[in-house]
């Protein structure tokens, strides 16, 4: 398809969706608009990656859960690879591995293959999974023969890619894929090409395997600076990673980040927020962590949505490595407090778990104040009501 000169990759996008639905290229589902598109003779040019030597030797695949790439997650299922699926918009974390039941017939791997079977027959891969990728394959609505590559605009497969290099598991030799329609294979100028762009080494059509040859070096971590505080609430498994990269010394700063108040990585967190006592609810109250008994090794917990359970908590607790030695749960007065082995774990924590959302609510996060004799909980904001007992678990 002919590109027009001086566009941006809004424009090819527009041309590519506009094209495929005027020629009737297009798949379900449609339009295809905002879409990585399906299209006709997906399938076909799936089955073009059994051609590929470094899909024969893969052992764990990681392919999108995009419609067009269903025949390659069918393929990795019958040929036995472990096949890992990006969780959709990272909300519950990064991976997915799917795993079939024992003796699948041929019907039910296709079922897994589909975006029911992610949701129906897989697992979580946590962070500290040892993950190790052998192969990518994404899904792409414009790529040019060198390898240059536009996405849907979103930004999730070059997330997806920079949180997979940072948690170890793929490398600058990882090959990359992608499989498109003959029409999406277009000149895409390399001025439109930014550090955080995913390029691929293989195009796969219905009627051509293209090698790219790629040299343009593949996203080596996240670029900090480009995500706001808005991706960072809405993607819990990014804001662990930030933690451990801020623990490693890394420069972390958000794009809406003043840099005066973050610094570099090994600086220490951001002054915490604050939340306000039931009795006064116009005097704020800070919760520093700092007093006459030294720093606090206790989390504040606050805003939880009515009716949650401590289960929930702690789920979200585990996902975002967080875990603490115990949990006070309050539910009733909607908080709970997390007590750590030491202050700097509660201080990791809380930078770590700032923006957590359950449900429709923000929590509030601070460091509780340090315990004195007899009191369970540390004090924090809203004081304990005696006539309610907390509940204290071990986690």
């Amino acid at each position: 398809m002919a590109r027009k000169p001086g566009v941006s990759k809004q424009d090819i996008r527009q041309q590519i969706w506009d094209y495929m639905e005027s020629q009737n290229l297009a798949d379900f589902p449609r339009p295809v608009h905002h879409r990585i598109p399906n299209f006709k003779g997906s399938y076909l040019a799936c089955q073009n990656i059994r051609e590929l030597e470094v899909f024969a030797r893969a052992q764990e695949v990681k392919v999108d859960p995009d419609k067009p790439l269903e025949g390659v997650r069918l393929l990795a299922l019958q040929s036995k690879k472990t096949l890992l699926v990006p969780t959709p918009r990272l909300r519950m974390g990064l991976f997915n591995k799917i795993t079939p039941p024992p003796g699948a017939t041929k019907d039910i791997l296709r079922k897994c293959a589909t975006s029911q079977g992610v949701r129906s027959y897989s697992t979580p891969v946590g962070l500290d999974s040892r993950v190790l990728v052998d192969l990518v394959v994404v899904g792409s609505v414009a790529v040019s023969e060198k390898g240059w590559r536009i996405g849907k605009g979103e930004g999730y497969a070059d997330l997806e890619y920079a949180m997979m290099v940072s948690m170890g598991a793929v490398s600058q030799g990882t090959p990359v894929v992608t499989i498109v329609h003959d029409c999406q294979v277009v000149d895409i100028p390399e001025a439109l090409l930014e550090d955080h762009d995913l390029t691929v080494d293989y195009i796969l059509t219905p009627t051509r395997v293209i090698a790219t040859g790629c040299e343009r070096p593949k996203p080596t971590g996240i670029i900090w600076s480009k995500i706001s505080s808005e991706v960072m609430g809405k993607i819990p498994i990014l804001r662990s990673l930030r933690c451990r990269e801020r623990q490693a010394g890394r420069d972390v700063t958000l794009q809406d980040e003043p840099r005066h108040l973050l610094g570099t990585g090994s600086q220490q967190p951001p002054p915490l927020s604050t939340v306000r006592r039931h009795q006064d609810p116009q005097q704020p109250e800070s919760c520093s962590g700092q007093g006459e008994d030294g720093p606090s090794n206790t989390v504040f917990i606050g805003n939880l949505p009515r009716g949650t359970r401590v289960s929930e908590l702690k789920r979200a607790l585990q996902e975002l490595g967080t875990v603490p030695q115990r949990l006070t749960w309050q539910g009733p007065q909607r908080r709970a407090f997390l007590h750590y082995e030491a202050p700097i774990s509660a201080q990791q924590a809380v930078s770590c778990l700032q923006g957590l959302r359950l449900g429709a609510a923000t929590l509030k996060v601070a460091l509780a104040r340090p315990q004195r004799a007899g009191d369970v909980t540390g004090s924090c904001a809203e004081e304990p009501c005696p006539d309610r007992p907390s509940a204290v678990s071990d986690l």
